[in-house]
């Protein structure tokens, strides 16, 4: 199950999106988008879960929780 994970700090770095991820269920990969320019997050990345179970429990976890005091959103990738 694919997601995406939204309003990341700027200064979040992929492995600690792999990390908060990794807490509800195995990863297939993790990609957190980067500003050309300047190498910073871009504020959001994508998740794919191995098993649909684990997205979901995922997204009911991390959806409106909190990363270094920023609200973050999770949610299905379309």
């Amino acid at each position: 199950m694919k997601l995406i994970a939204l309003n990341l700090p700027r200064n979040y770095k992929e492995d600690e999106l792999a990390k908060l991820f990794k807490q509800h269920g195995n990863i297939k990969s993790c990609t957190l988008v980067l500003d050309e320019k300047t190498g910073l997050s871009k504020g959001f990345g994508f998740v794919e879960m191995a098993l649909e179970h684990e997205g979901l429990l995922a997204i009911e976890k991390l959806h409106n929780s909190f990363v270094n005091n920023t609200k973050i959103r999770v949610k299905q990738a379309d």
